[in-house]
């Protein structure tokens, strides 16, 4: 089963997703992960990404689409895998429906995530992050805080701020980078008749955790 997850950054996705993996044992597949892996160990990959990650910019499809394609092939997504951070564009979502129909395979399901924008900044810059990249847990200061402060409660490894979550500015142009590239992705699986659109905020008392559990379920129902 071929999961992608929608939604402008900071509305859960990572949450939902990884809550998904841990009880289907479906990988998650993060661009934004293998990105900053790369970024922080200088490979070639990392250094060319860098280029457009540093700017608030998407990182250009001859870099992500291959890279995508090759992990998608990995054994432990044969049974089911989730997108996280890709498709971002039109035209990543049409080489996604190319490269699946050559596996035999189709999205199966995406999950929008929507959350107001303002709550979606402050969680951006209250947002904290594993530093060991074995792990990758996320937390939130105000809604989600480690037991210890500034320290992992899952491993033990210091939590950091990612280097685009600290300046508000920053923030805002990615918003509009979202809203003008990839909320057209919204009608484009809409009209393949898979999407499901799920508000997460404190406003309505639903979160990722919440959402997750009621897909799982539905997932393990069919």
């Amino acid at each position: 089963m071929i999961i992608i997850m929608l939604g402008a950054q900071g509305t859960g996705k990572g949450t939902v997703a990884g809550l998904i993996s841990e009880q289907m044992g479906w990988p998650q597949i993060s661009t934004g992960d293998i990105f900053r892996k790369n970024i922080s160990e200088k490979t070639a990959l990392g250094i060319e990404a860098s280029k457009y990650t540093e700017k608030g910019e998407l990182v250009p499809d001859e870099i992500t689409v291959p890279m995508v394609e090759d992990r998608l092939n990995w054994e432990d997504a044969q049974e089911g895998a989730i997108l996280d951070g890709f498709p971002r564009t039109i035209e990543q979502a049409e080489k996604l429906d190319e490269m699946l129909k050559r596996n035999n395979k189709k999205v199966d399901l995406v999950i929008n995530l929507v959350t107001p924008k303002e709550e979606i900044i402050d969680r951006m810059l209250t947002r904290r992050v594993c530093s060991n990249q074995e792990c990758k847990a996320t937390y939130n200061i105000k809604l989600h805080p480690p037991v210890k402060e500034g320290i992992c409660d899952k491993c033990g490894a210091p939590l950091k701020q990612r280097a685009d979550d600290s300046d508000p500015e920053a923030i805002k142009k990615r918003l509009e980078i979202y809203e003008e590239k990839t909320c057209p992705l919204v009608e484009y699986y809409k009209n393949k008749g898979v999407i499901r659109t799920e508000e997460v905020s404190v406003a309505v008392n639903r979160m990722g955790k919440d959402v997750a559990e009621d897909i799982v379920k539905e997932i393990k129902n069919k």
